[in-house]
């Protein structure tokens, strides 16, 4: 069965969208797309996309810190997020935005920009080609993006600290700036990069290559032409991959960022593979995947908001579709 809405809009922005031979529009022939319209149309989405799901990111962080070493803490997402509630307020579901907000600003307009040039180079209609274009873009991305990502990591984690009765180790996300800075150097801006560029990969491998590749699926086949129909279902398919790709990353990174400084004597994981091995040798294999459904259930709405939102900008600003 086939499936057809119209586009928002019967009438394009003056050079109106043309729909190309895939169904995809392509933007109007009289405007030059920018870099800097894309980065900043991609910069709005990913700040709302970020806010709206943001409470579920500080569920699945928590649980993915777990059965570690001096551990205490509830055992399911509900649990995680009543106990947020009842010891630091609903306002605690959002400890950690400022800095989340901040990466997004750098890390979505770099990697979906990079990967729009990518993919044509690579060949526009190989999987593959997309699915290395997309690891390399997340890469470069993560690099730029990794101390905004370590900084929102650490103050949600200073929220459980909070909630165990200890003092919090910083009073905001400048104050964790700064103190990170000067405890653990410049470089410790830096700590948990390696896993958080596995990630970064696996991420963008699944999410770019997968909603792009799904997204042509979808309107080639008729099941939908290239609307609201078209860029739910995609992002959902690109949620799924991303999620089972990434979530064995995800773990080590917040398990190693989540640390202080290699001069603490508590520190448990001396680097990536040491974290790797111990959490399969202590925990199992499964252990790898904690936090699975939290995650997958932030990076589908996460995804279904930017896409959507990214998508209907673009056809406002009289580019073509991603």
């Amino acid at each position: 069965m086939r499936y057809s809405l119209p586009a928002p809009s019967e009438t394009a922005p003056q050079g109106g969208n043309q729909m190309s031979k895939d169904g995809r529009r392509s933007g109007g022939g009289g405007k030059a797309e920018s870099t800097a319209v894309k980065m900043v149309l991609t910069s709005l989405s990913a700040m709302a996309a970020e806010a709206a799901t943001f409470p579920i990111d500080i569920t699945k962080t928590r649980l993915q810190l777990l059965n570690q070493p001096h551990s205490r803490a509830p055992t399911s997402a509900f649990r995680v997020v009543s106990g947020i509630y009842s010891t630091e307020g609903l306002l605690g579901l959002y400890k950690g935005l400022a800095p989340a907000i901040l990466r997004h600003i750098f890390y979505t307009p770099i990697r979906i920009v990079t990967y729009e040039n990518l993919r044509v180079v690579v060949s526009d209609s190989s999987v593959s080609g997309k699915a290395i274009a997309g690891g390399l873009s997340g890469v470069i991305a993560q690099v730029v993006a990794s101390p905004a990502d370590l900084v929102k990591v650490r103050m949600q984690v200073d929220g459980r600290h909070v909630a165990q009765g200890l003092p919090p180790r910083y009073k905001g996300a400048f104050d964790a700036l700064t103190s990170i800075i000067r405890v653990e150097g410049l470089k410790g801006l830096w700590t948990g990069v390696f896993p958080n560029v596995q990630r970064a990969f696996l991420v963008n491998m699944g999410e770019l290559a997968c909603y792009d590749q799904a997204k042509r699926f979808i309107i080639r086949n008729q099941l939908s032409d290239d609307n609201i129909y078209a860029h739910t279902l995609a992002s959902i398919m690109s949620g799924l991959s991303a999620t089972t790709l990434s979530c064995p990353a995800d773990v080590v990174k917040t398990r190693m960022m989540s640390q202080a400084s290699d001069k603490d004597p508590k520190i448990f994981y001396r680097n990536s593979y040491d974290c790797l091995l111990k959490t399969v040798k202590l925990e199992g294999i499964t252990a790898l995947w904690k936090g699975f459904f939290p995650t997958w259930a932030r990076l589908g709405p996460w995804q279904f908001v930017f896409w959507v939102s990214y998508e209907r900008l673009r056809y406002l600003a009289g580019l073509s579709s991603f």
